[in-house]
């Protein structure tokens, strides 16, 4: 299952997609075999829908991308740090009700 308002970012790829970005970025820090990741990811898709061309919603997994995850001093997942202007602007931690983003990321608009 995949939504196209959702961009997988790499450590390679972050800074580009992530920190230049010109929108405010949702950056969901998960791993395959993380339960609560998994049973969030639906809520992550319909705010990447909802949102949709007023932020942007983006996912890296922290397996495969250690040195973005070792930079924002991810240790426990899923972590989401909204991103603005390149600065961390928000972050929650946990597999939390979609009501919890919408907070998050209407007082970061």
């Amino acid at each position: 299952m995949s939504n196209e308002n959702v961009t997988q970012v790499s450590d390679a790829s972050f800074d580009g997609d992530i920190l230049k970005s010109n929108v405010p970025v949702l950056v969901d820090f998960w791993a395959p075999w993380c339960g609560p990741c998994r049973s969030v990811a639906p809520i992550v898709d319909d705010l990447a829908t909802q949102y949709a061309g007023k932020i942007k919603v983006a996912k890296i997994n922290v397996d495969e991308s250690t040195e973005v995850a070792m930079r924002y001093q991810i240790t426990s997942i899923p972590t989401f740090i909204l991103f603005k202007n390149g600065e961390v602007a928000d972050r929650a931690l946990g597999a939390l009700p979609k009501s919890e983003f919408v907070k998050l990321i209407d007082r970061n608009l």
